[in-house]
């Protein structure tokens, strides 16, 4: 029999920044401290200040990134780095980098992927901006009402993933939403997804944030408003189509009732238009049927990649 050797899983601590040389180095230290054996890669995404400079004084391998973006540095990061378990934060300072042992220990107990949840510890006490609060539960409800799902924190920037994660997720997302992004594909994949409870801190003095509240807020509701379409396409064009296939109906009854009681049909103009909008509804149901097929055959071919990605990670152990 052939003789296997069993090697330590290699961790690999991901820190997409920009424009945070007041936090950086402290982050570095924490994550240092707390995975001793961990690589830790500070992506770069075109600071003015001295961030690379401090994060690679620290012991960070910095890198640069010069498409504008975290999702951008995150699809990066996912194509460069090969490791068993990647730990993703952000160079904040909100979050605490003593969880992300425990984050590992999940993910090697054969978790997809770990979440941060801020919103069941302290996010909503130390987080001092209101409408940030409000989004976070109304695209929570949003995809947990659609995907019929119980994820706490869908936006945290705090997670764990597991090698075949990395390798088979798509990043199409350029900035900030790319969180979002990464939790409905989890759950229209059917991922295996582990929701860890965290103390979650507000930035610290001097440290500025990037987010957009209402940019960004209108990037994640189109980030969710297109996945909707492409993922759950038939009650997306069905539902649409049902509704104004009824309306046609309506009209066309409207119109068969005058036509009852006069014998004549005296608002084609009304007809004609009722009839377009039932064949325009016939054709979004007819639309949702087929492209819920071709998502049904996106998820398949899904599995058998995943399934190559688990085989080849196996081998090379």
């Amino acid at each position: 029999m052939p003789c296997t050797r069993k090697t330590q899983p290699t961790v690999a601590v991901l820190l997409p920044r920009y424009n945070e040389e007041v936090t950086i180095g402290k982050v570095v230290r924490d994550f240092k401290a707390a995975l001793p054996n961990a690589a830790i890669y500070v992506y770069d995404n075109n600071s003015t200040d001295r961030t690379a400079k401090i994060a690679a004084a620290e012991g960070a391998i910095v890198r640069g990134e010069p498409r504008q973006g975290k999702g951008n540095v995150i699809r990066a990061m996912f194509e460069d780095i090969d490791a068993d378990v990647y730990i993703m934060s952000d160079g904040d300072d909100t979050y605490p980098a003593d969880a992300a042992s425990a984050m590992v220990d999940k993910i090697l107990e054969g978790y997809d992927m770990v979440i941060g949840d801020r919103l069941s510890s302290t996010y909503f006490q130390e987080n001092k901006r209101p409408f940030h609060n409000f989004g976070n539960r109304l695209v929570r409800g949003s995809i947990n009402g659609l995907f019929n799902a119980h994820v706490t924190d869908i936006m945290t920037g705090y997670r764990a993933f597991s090698f075949t994660f990395v390798k088979t997720y798509p990043v199409l997302s350029r900035g900030f939403e790319v969180e979002t992004e990464m939790t409905i594909h989890s759950l229209n994949n059917n991922l295996r997804l582990y929701e860890m409870p965290i103390q979650y801190r507000d930035r610290p003095e001097g440290s500025v944030s990037k987010l957009d509240t209402v940019g960004d807020g209108i990037k994640v509701m189109s980030t969710i408003f297109r996945m909707i379409r492409e993922y759950k396409p038939l009650p997306f064009f069905g539902g649409i189509g049902l509704i104004i296939g009824i309306v046609g109906l309506i009209l066309c009854s409207s119109v068969g009732i005058d036509f009852m009681q006069t014998g004549m049909v005296a608002r084609f103009p009304t007809l004609i238009g009722a009839v377009m909008l039932v064949i325009a509804g016939l054709l979004l149901i007819i639309t949702g049927i087929i492209l819920d097929v071709m998502a049904k055959n996106d998820r398949k071919a899904f599995i058998v990649d995943a399934n190559k990605f688990a085989m080849l990670k196996r081998q090379s152990h």
